[in-house]
């Protein structure tokens, strides 16, 4: 197999596969399709085994090891998905798995990765760092180095995804991938474009942590100086040289989208389509969700991973009810006597916001003498809504609900 990954190499690894990895439902997502227009379709890979795509890649690689090889065992060097991957492909083959993974790394990712049979080595701030150690370890023992996205093999494997997409969806004009280091948007071009070069193949990035777009403009890959994004799944600060070709040669658009647009994604995911899905696993509903008119349909946005941590899934849940209108914080002085308080949130009530969190405070120094202050948390119903408490409460003389 060459560097560059064709669409036969994705049928044989494909082959490799049956039986081992599950064929992921295609969801129809009527909301989306409201909003587009167009029938908006989820492939859910975050109902893989493992949780995400990893598997797919992971097992051909490690399949195609020598008896030899496989002996040395395998080393890999993740945040999560990719490390859960290679330790179920592992153990499958009959290989020791090693794994690194950042120290902040998720517990139940680490917890999983164990639970599939790896020797899980926690080290550094970052996925870099893992990678450095992983290197090492691989140079110092002997063990096969298993990247997590620039090698055929992955790549071949990741693309077994486009082919059941082109099965379950033949009518398909657009497919979404969320990309990081860009092994599962080269495999999955690789396969559509092969048999379907009019479908349209668009990587999804965080704005936070796209490399894709400086490395095209730059004609190779160029890495980021700097990351911050929660989608901590597709965080790859550079792609690899094998990526990098096919996303330029094969990928028609490389589109990012925000954190608020991730935050959004998720909780519709979760409260309208009923799929538990990471930040980095909603990147492509949330590019439909930025821009409901500018992808022609049907179109199906790929759902890469599911493996949240819940305190995350939890914090991610709050910024994207706030960032939908959904939650509105507010910060307000009023008169210090009796019944403030009680008209305050009469007034509310009529509006039909409900309150979550009241603060009443007396020792600001913004405060001026006979004023208190209150802090409120409260539920809506989206933005309009926001918009109407907000101006019944400046309307009321509350003028500093905004402050």
């Amino acid at each position: 197999m060459g560097l560059r990954v064709d669409v036969e190499e994705v049928l044989q690894a494909r082959s490799v596969l049956a039986g081992i990895i599950r064929y992921t439902p295609l969801e129809h997502c009527r909301v989306l399709e409201e909003r587009t227009g167009s029938p908006v379709y989820l492939k859910c890979e975050n109902l893989q085994r493992t949780g995400s795509f990893k598997i797919r890649g992971a097992y051909v690689r490690i399949s195609r090891l020598s008896a030899a090889e496989r002996a040395r065992g395998v080393v890999a060097a993740s945040a999560g998905n990719h490390a859960q991957g290679v330790a179920l492909a592992a153990g499958m083959l009959g290989a020791r798995s090693t794994v690194f993974m950042p120290t902040r790394a998720p517990l139940p990712k680490i917890a999983a990765t164990t639970s599939y049979g790896a020797e899980v080595i926690l080290t550094g701030d970052t996925i870099a760092d893992a990678m450095i150690a992983a290197i090492e370890y691989a140079h110092r023992t002997g063990a096969i180095f298993i990247h997590p996205f620039d090698h055929p093999d992955i790549i071949a494997g990741q693309g077994t995804v486009g082919l059941e997409i082109l099965e379950q969806c033949p009518e398909v004009r657009t497919v979404l991938v969320c990309t990081g280091g860009g092994g599962l948007v080269s495999g999955m071009a690789a396969a559509i474009k092969g048999s379907r070069p009019d479908v349209r193949v668009v990587a999804v990035q965080a704005e936070g942590a796209a490399s894709f777009p400086p490395s095209l403009a730059a004609g190779e890959p160029v890495a980021l100086d700097v990351m911050a994004t929660m989608a901590d799944g597709i965080a790859v600060p550079t792609p690899g040289p094998v990526t990098f070709e096919h996303v330029r040669d094969l990928v028609d658009e490389v589109t990012t989208v925000s954190e608020e647009a991730l935050s959004r994604a998720l909780l519709l995911c979760l409260e309208r389509a009923k799929l538990v899905v990471e930040p980095a696993g909603a990147a492509a509903v949330a590019a439909i969700m930025e821009e409901p008119k500018r992808f022609d349909g049907p179109i199906v946005a790929v759902l890469s991973g599911g493996n949240i941590d819940p305190l995350l899934l939890l914090r991610v849940m709050q910024h994207g009810m706030i960032a939908a209108g959904r939650y509105l914080s507010l910060r307000m002085h009023v008169p210090d006597r009796p019944g403030s308080l009680a008209v305050l949130l009469t007034l509310l009530a009529d509006l039909g916001a409900n309150v979550l969190d009241v603060e009443h405070s007396r020792t600001s120094a913004r405060l001026h003498l006979g004023e208190v202050g209150i802090a409120l948390s409260l539920e809506t119903r989206g933005i309009e809504h926001c918009e109407r408490v907000l101006a019944e409460l400046r309307a009321a003389g509350y003028v500093s609900a905004l402050d």
